[in-house]
């Protein structure tokens, strides 16, 4: 299959002044990508990272006591809050990079992302600290590392929309690692949740600068010649040009209309890079991150300190489910940024989901009986609930798939379907919720709802935005 596009070629016209003329061309169809090679290498270097994260939960659940443990996981929660700029930056960033943006564009938005994140984060530490009654300096430096979270989100952006799934998944791997590690190692020397913290600060610094480095060489990628990311736009733009467009099939003045303004896009988008797309889609990953977290923190709220600690840890199995199928949306989202090819992508994206969010809650309930093994009988009592946190966690796995692809298409809307779920949660929690149980029920129950509504919007959208596009000719 070949696809109507234009194509611009500088020519030199009157008085010698050189203008741009735009004429339609055929270019050759997007070619498939190698997504089970892909999802697996992205998969290797996420769960890398999650295992890691689940593994420190576990230890400073074991380590800090069930006193302790609950002031460390209600800041993880809220520095995976601080982490919503990060992740709008990589998903902005990768979709960009696929429309043709230069990378130098994108570095110069990170930057200005991290120091506005910096800017907040201070002011947002003793405000967190008087509402969730933590010390300061362990929340310092949950908040400390947010914008180390964003730069290194940024060029996690560049390796993804490059499609370059190798170097991605080295880094994804090495980041967890860097994070974890210092902060066990904290903890295993009698450290407190703040001095863990800290140590986890510092590694993500680290793991951003080692970030750096991957995206600015070739040597981790397998996928052919290196192509400097700058030349992306003008070898999408690049094909063999028709001579007769009247002979291409489904040609409309309608489809001619929205190529050029697609192309006309392309031709400033990578001098036209500002921050406020980021903030588009920070205010969706907001939207699902405060709905993923929510129940963490009005835990700390309505619970006595020690089921509070219990239900944090029961979250590991929301997060495990949630987390699992991370490769399916990195892998997939360039191809969601593309209009040919989101429909399918989305399709395929929420399928893949749905299917290993089962396996999630078999394989909870499952292993269940061993999770008083490895952190303690005192957490014994949540044991049967941990299908149900399953539950929770594979539920948002397909919510964020749906809002990646709202994000892909820069279509934001659906967020507010997720702000609405949100509030409906913590006003019943905060109201009627004084139990375990009555807690996970009820964010089961909205996480369900707010996904089915959310999913059923995005699908049309993308089937609308896929029949806009120009038609196709045969090869």
């Amino acid at each position: 299959m070949r696809a109507v596009a234009c194509c611009a070629t500088w020519v030199r016209g009157g008085h010698g002044v050189w203008v741009v003329r735009w004429d339609y061309c055929v270019v050759p169809d997007v070619g498939r990508v190698p997504v089970v090679a892909d999802l697996t290498l992205v998969t290797v270097g996420a769960m890398t990272a999650n295992v890691a994260g689940y593994l420190l939960q576990m230890l400073a659940g074991r380590w800090l006591g069930v006193a302790g443990f609950s002031e460390f996981a209600s800041l993880l929660a809220v520095q995976l809050l601080c982490a919503v700029p990060a992740l709008a930056l990589q998903n902005v960033v990768a979709r960009e990079l696929v429309r043709g943006a230069s990378v130098a564009a994108l570095r110069g938005l990170q930057w200005r992302c991290a120091v506005i994140v910096a800017v907040v984060a201070a002011v947002l530490v003793p405000l967190v600290t008087v509402v969730l009654d933590v010390g300061v300096a362990a929340c310092a430096a949950a908040l400390g590392a947010a914008p180390a979270l964003v730069v290194l989100s940024g060029e996690q952006g560049i390796l993804q929309g490059g499609k370059r799934f190798r170097a991605l998944a080295i880094v994804l791997g090495v980041a967890g690692v860097a994070r974890v590690a210092p902060a066990l190692a904290v903890l295993a020397m009698g450290g407190g949740a703040a001095a863990a913290l800290w140590a986890a600060a510092i590694g993500i610094a680290v793991a951003a600068i080692f970030a750096r480095c991957v995206a600015g060489m070739r040597a981790f990628d397998s996928s052919g010649p290196p192509v400097h990311p700058s030349q992306t736009s003008s070898r999408w733009l690049s094909g063999r040009r028709s001579r007769s467009a009247t002979r291409l099939s489904g040609w409309s003045p309608r489809s001619a209309g929205s190529g050029l303004r697609h192309c006309a896009a392309l031709s400033v988008r990578s001098n036209a890079v500002g921050v406020l797309p980021v903030l588009r889609a920070a205010q969706v990953q907001a939207a699902l991150m405060a709905l993923s977290s929510a129940d963490l923190i009005v835990a700390r709220i309505v619970l006595d300190t020690e089921d509070a600690s219990r239900y944090a840890l029961g979250a590991i199995a929301a997060k495990i489910a949630f987390w699992l199928p991370q490769a399916v949306g990195v892998v997939l989202y360039p191809r969601m940024a593309q209009p040919s090819h989101s429909a399918r992508a989305i399709r395929d994206a929420l399928a893949v989901l749905s299917g290993i969010g089962v396996v999630a809650v078999i394989g909870a309930a499952i292993a269940a009986p061993l999770a008083p093994l490895f952190v303690g009988r005192d957490y014994a009592p949540i044991q049967g609930l941990l299908w149900v946190f399953a539950l929770q966690g594979a539920i948002l796995a397909v919510l964020q798939g749906a809002l990646l692809s709202a994000i892909a298409v820069d279509r934001t809307a659906p967020a507010a379907t997720t702000w609405l779920g949100l509030a409906i949660e913590v006003t019943v929690m905060l109201t009627s919720a004084r139990t375990v149980p009555a807690l996970i029920t009820i964010a089961v129950v909205v996480a369900a709802a707010t996904t089915l509504s959310v999913a059923a919007v995005v699908l049309r959208t993308a089937e609308q935005n896929r029949r806009d596009q120009p038609q196709r000719s045969p090869s």
